[in-house]
């Protein structure tokens, strides 16, 4: 810094020079007055500034390894991190539904209150779940379960007993033991492919990029080159929770809120953005290192963890063998998500290809052995919600015409485009342009007594939905709007409401309903069930 005083001083008695010399000669042309050559005043400035910057940005590390090292430092050490155990975090946060919410952007929000035990050294997780879920009836939208996974498996506890956890279970919780801010160096350290990637800017602030390979994962830790902790932690990899459908996806992790627990630096702060989305955000309230752990806490059913290590994730096959028949022609397949084969005279029509390529494949293979040699001619897809629309990558690879709502091809658009590289799919091995059906008004499809109308629906929680009408057998197709509970109550009467202002508007007469979760049922018990609702 004093070579930056003297510079600034030298530039000073410059200017006041040349102001002296200026006012001896008046008869100095005034566009040259009070000017001296630019460099003579403008490098001292100039060389003040480099001075400072240099002054305030320490010099980088040069090799991969010594940005770890530092790294590791400004943690707290290498030893000191090494000797961490288990944590113990009181964890509170909220997760966007983007994947099912009504209306897109902003997404409806879930809640949750978490009591989380890691155990570093026998690579399992315990964590005590309250969570509020927005799209609940009313009075059940808080719940209590835990969530035990070891590396037998895992399961949920709650009254009912226990249940295998899911694929995404596994993987976030395996992803938290490895790439968390505990261990993420660490396990940075023995990757045997450690380089040093350019650097990049984050938040306004110039990073470090040390990259590596965790089993088949790239990741991209981004450490601030002012204090070398690692603020960032990026991976490209396939997600087998809602994220699935979009192939390839870029992950982001911020940490951030670091505070000082036992020597030791903790981001208590994780922010998750997936795609450029933020996604989730989890503030940790009380971090404790090193506590006991209760052995108890851990035990589940070994049947129910060893069944979850056989999930398939969103690679579901299609569950029904036999259908149901909902007229001539008319052939329901129920499962979790419902698809029906619709026979008409030129060819037949797949209401719905949801969860995934498989499962759009086996609908296709029931289609052709009930009615061989008749061709499949369009698909017609009546939702935006991510499970619904997982099969649409397939018909397109089919190079079939495909029914959607006018509001929902942006989306669509997008995840037809989204990479699969890591687990490439038909339309990743077969690249083909979706052939659109726009539905933006009353559209029909096809001729005959199997002939469908579709009607987009247009209210506000259903305003990505259309509904199919059959008008010769009086059937209609309510898409996701209809759930009977097992107390005879409507899910969400919002939804259903919402499609009987759509029959009575369009003066439509229906003896019969079903949906993408509902089995049929007569049409005036469920106007009965709504009419209850509205009281």
């Amino acid at each position: 810094m004093p070579q930056v005083r003297c510079q600034l001083r030298k530039f000073a008695m410059l200017k006041e020079s040349q102001l002296k010399v200026d006012s001896m000669n008046p008869t100095r042309p005034a566009s040259l007055r009070f000017r001296r050559p630019i460099l003579a005043i403008a490098a001292p400035l100039l060389l003040c500034l480099v001075q400072a910057q240099a002054s305030a940005v320490p010099a980088d590390c040069t090799a991969a390894r010594d940005c770890l090292e530092r790294a590791l430092t400004a943690m707290g050490g290498r030893t000191r991190l090494e000797t961490v155990k288990s944590l113990q975090l009181d964890v509170i946060g909220h997760t966007a539904l983007a994947e099912q919410s009504y209306r897109q952007a902003p997404f409806i929000t879930s809640y949750e209150r978490d009591h989380v035990t890691v155990d570093l050294v026998k690579q399992r997780v315990l964590s005590a779940r309250h969570t509020v879920w927005p799209e609940s009836d009313p009075k059940e939208a808080e719940s209590d379960a835990s969530l035990v996974v070891t590396a037998e498996g895992g399961a949920y506890h709650d009254t009912s007993g226990d249940r295998p956890c899911s694929a995404a279970d596994l993987d976030s919780t395996r992803q938290m033991l490895a790439l968390g801010p505990m261990r993420v160096l660490l396990t940075a350290s023995a990757a045997s492919d450690l380089r040093l990637a350019a650097p990049e800017m984050l938040r306004s602030t110039r990073h470090l990029v040390l990259t590596f390979t965790w089993g088949k994962v790239p990741v991209r830790i981004l450490l601030n080159s002012y204090n070398y902790l690692p603020d960032a932690v990026e991976t490209t990899q396939i997600f087998r929770d809602f994220w699935y459908f979009w192939g390839d996806v870029q992950q982001r992790v911020y940490f951030d809120n670091w505070q000082l627990r036992g020597g030791i630096e903790y981001p208590t702060n994780e922010v998750i953005e997936r795609n450029g989305l933020a996604w989730s955000s989890a503030q940790v309230l009380d971090v404790g290192i090193n506590a006991p752990i209760d052995e108890k806490q851990f035990v589940v059913d070994p049947a129910a963890a060893k069944r979850s290590l056989e999930s398939r994730g969103w690679k579901r096959q299609l569950r029904a063998s036999t259908s149901t028949s909902l007229s001539p022609g008319i052939d329901l397949y129920s499962d979790s998500w419902n698809a029906t084969i619709v026979k008409q005279q030129d060819g037949i029509v797949i209401l719905e290809t949801p969860i995934s390529e498989s499962f759009a494949q086996d609908v296709f293979a029931r289609a052709r052995d009930k009615y061989p040699g008749i061709p499949i001619k369009a698909v017609v897809s009546t939702s935006d919600s991510w499970p619904h629309v997982g099969g649409l990558r397939f018909d397109v690879a089919q190079h079939l015409p495909i029914y959607i709502l006018d509001l929902n091809r942006p989306l669509l658009d997008r995840m037809m485009a989204a990479p699969h590289a890591l687990d490439p799919d038909a339309l990743e091995g077969s690249p083909a342009k979706a052939d659109w059906k726009i539905v933006s008004h009353k559209t029909t499809v096809g001729s005959g007594d199997n002939r469908m109308e579709l009607y987009p629906l247009r209210g506000a929680s259903t305003e990505r939905q259309y509904m199919v009408y059959f008008p010769a057998h009086h059937l209609l197709y309510a898409s996701d709007t209809l759930v009977i509970n097992p107390n005879h109550t409507l899910y969400d009467p919002e939804l259903m409401h919402e499609v009987l202002q759509e029959v009575e508007r369009e003066h439509l007469t229906v003896d019969t309903v079903y949906a993408m979760h509902q089995t049929p049922v007569p049409w005036h018990d469920v106007v009965e069930l709504v009419g209850k609702a509205r009281l």
